[in-house]
């Protein structure tokens, strides 16, 4: 099936446009722009840049994919934007090219869900399945793994790690990296449980859950600090595959600096 590309949309010819791509009134696609197959920018979609832009994305009013990074290091490097298949990008949201600072590359994986005005910063990763709310925004160099939830307004500093399976509730301030499984809030956002609605909700066994609940007690309840918490949960039979993916997190954020284990980056 052919594109369906409205008369009023502004689509350089060096764009490179898969079959069955709809775009629609008002849209500006740059010369650097690739689009993949069944994927749909409704009216007044800017791409601009270096953009990768897989198959069946929705990519609703006003957002902006490939803008330079706002940085004032920035000095125009041929860096760019690689976006996987089946996302969704509501209102207005904008997702900023990479900086020179790491690999030159803003990435976001497959079936992630973006609500209207988020804001995802340059050199950000984000894997797949990430629902990510209305007004939150990610600082630069952000990553995100799989099946993170993030609520709306949440405010996310620069260099930190959000864990797989997390949680995070609306309007936190969120400056420290958010450990996988668990449930975040505040200001700053600190664990506060496990994020027990989401693992059922993604079939995680019993098993996993009570060994997960046993060492979040451990570790932010009785605070018996990391080693110790290990040794308890490995006499109990509880050192589960997630448990140990947990404790590795925390160990590697703890190496880091200011709770964020990829600040050793930057001070590199």
């Amino acid at each position: 099936m052919a594109s369906l590309i409205s008369d009023h949309a502004s689509i350089d010819p060096r764009a490179e446009i898969d079959d069955d791509v709809e775009i629609g009134p008002f849209c500006v696609v740059g010369p650097l722009a690739r689009i993949g197959r069944g994927t749909k920018l409704e009216n007044n979609v800017t791409v601009t840049g270096r953009v990768t832009l897989g198959e069946y994305n929705h990519v609703f009013p006003g957002v902006v994919i490939g803008a330079p990074p706002q940085d004032l290091s920035y000095r125009g490097g041929d860096t760019q934007v690689v976006i996987g298949d089946h996302n969704t990008f509501r209102e207005c949201v904008t997702i900023n090219r990479a900086s020179e600072k790491e690999d030159g590359v803003t990435c976001i994986g497959d079936n992630n869900f973006l609500m209207a005005t988020a804001h995802v910063a340059h050199d950000c990763r984000l894997g797949n399945h990430i629902v990510i709310a209305n007004a939150t925004l990610l600082g630069g160099h952000t990553q995100v793994h799989d099946h993170a939830a993030i609520s709306g307004a949440v405010g996310v500093h620069h260099f930190t790690t959000i864990g797989r399976f997390s949680f995070i509730g609306g309007l936190a301030r969120v400056i420290h990296d958010v450990p996988p499984y668990m449930l975040v809030e505040g200001h700053p956002a600190r664990p506060r449980c496990i994020n027990i609605v989401g693992l059922k909700r993604n079939n995680l066994s019993s098993e996993s859950i009570h060994s997960l609940s046993e060492a979040f007690r451990l570790i932010y309840r009785n605070k018996v600090g990391l080693d110790r918490a290990r040794e308890i949960l490995r006499g109990n039979d509880q050192l589960v595959p997630a448990v140990n993916e947990l404790l590795n997190f925390i160990q590697s954020q703890q190496e880091g600096r200011h709770g964020r284990g990829r600040e050793r980056r930057r001070a590199a």
